[in-house]
């Protein structure tokens, strides 16, 4: 039975003055110039690479490793700075790669490039040779670069499962985002396509025919027909609308279930909303961690991960967590330390490494190392409030 427990959560929202308050706090801690340039000439549009850390910088460039980055090796976007950083699960942080101002999210491909999603462009990584090869600037106009929660640029990235193309959601302070479509051989904008306000997350269907933004602040996803780029508004929202920008019941992350394509997104650690993209029809399905969540992944059996960032209501909610479910609904809930963000899952399926950088304050620099046969949770120092992860 669906636990749609007390219709306090309804109610759960900023007052008009404090959303005022955060937006403008939001949009205004620090800025960030853009990514210095050096060496060679290149594609029009495309920042040169090897850029070093600015002078007094702490951040190092770490060599490429002999022969590429180890099997199992971590990518984190550190949120909190202009860098990726290796993470060796075992060790810790292996080196860092200068990509831009505040990196959100990453995907990464076949060919061992790694796209990042900065404030200022999206970074093209070899994940090899451990250098940045191309800064692909947006054509959406999102202001002044700044950092912080509320900060314009790219938020969600995914990639084409043929790799020829990126999509990257660009948030739009104060307004509708974009979906902006990039030509991963000639590292370049080709496409944009209006969204929602804060496209939290991106993903793309398996068969790459369609695009999915999933946007934070319009209770919505917009399904993308990949070959027509006409966009399609899908409404997500188990707990209503009430509260516009000040509800704290709003869409985060989404994982495209393998075996049927609908998307699956979490709420509270209460409610999973089970998405039809080709309908829009939302069916909702009871979840245990009674927690505000964030991040979600999905393995290639089905199992869903997500990620519990603690309470909204200390008073009601339980503690940041770990949520592992079963294609056929049973969850075990793994408590964490502080809050976290985003979720990878290494390939043998047996390990989590959750990410504690978080979008709000509370973060901290470094990951949970989940062992999710027998429970144990180590934490890693490693980032600066490190958000994305991938698994090299």
């Amino acid at each position: 039975m669906t636990k749609y427990r007390r219709a306090s959560r309804s109610a759960r929202v900023l007052l008009p003055g404090a959303v005022a308050v955060v937006l403008l706090a939001g949009c205004a801690q620090g800025s960030g110039g853009a990514a210095s340039a050096g060496g060679s000439a290149s594609p029009a549009g495309v920042s040169p690479t090897g850029a070093p850390p600015t002078a007094g910088s702490s951040v190092t460039v770490a060599p490429a490793p002999t022969g590429g980055p180890a099997p199992g090796t971590l990518l984190v976007a550190d949120f909190g700075s202009d860098t990726v950083t290796f993470v060796d699960p075992a060790r810790g942080a292996t080196g860092s790669v200068v990509v831009g101002t505040a990196p959100y999210g990453l995907a990464l491909g076949k060919d061992g490039r790694a796209w990042v999603a900065t404030a200022e462009g999206v970074a093209v990584v070899d994940t090899a040779t451990r250098r940045r090869l191309a800064l692909v600037p947006y054509e959406t106009d999102t202001g002044p670069v700044t950092t912080g929660e509320y900060r314009g640029g790219g938020m969600g990235i995914a990639l084409a499962p043929d790799g020829r193309r990126v999509y990257v959601g660009v948030n739009v302070p104060g307004g509708n985002g974009s979906l902006e479509v990039i030509d991963t051989a000639a590292l370049r904008v080709t496409d944009t396509v209006p969204v929602g306000r804060r496209p939290f997350d991106v993903d793309v269907s398996r068969d790459g025919a369609e695009v999915y933004a999933t946007n934070h602040d319009s209770f919505d996803v917009t399904v993308v027909a990949a070959g027509t780029l006409e966009p399609r508004r899908v409404e997500v929202a188990p707990y209503g609308t009430e509260g516009g920008l000040g509800s704290w019941l709003k869409p985060h992350y989404t994982a495209v279930r393998p075996s049927d394509g609908r998307l699956l997104l979490p709420f509270e650690g209460e409610r999973l909303a089970v998405v039809d993209p080709r309908t829009g029809r939302t069916t909702v399905e009871p979840m245990t961690a009674d927690t505000h969540q964030h991040g979600a992944a999905v393995t290639a059996d089905g199992t869903l991960l997500v990620v519990g960032t603690g309470p909204i209501d200390p008073d009601e909610d339980e503690g940041p967590s770990l949520t592992v479910r079963a294609p056929g609904g049973a969850e075990r809930v793994y408590p964490l330390e502080g809050p976290h963000e985003d979720v990878a899952v290494s390939e043998d399926g047996r390990t989590a490494y959750v990410t504690g950088g978080f979008t709000r304050d509370g973060y901290w620099d470094g990951l949970s190392v989940v062992d999710l046969d027998t429970g144990d949770v180590r934490r890693l120092a490693a980032g600066s409030r490190p958000l994305g992860v991938v698994v090299l």
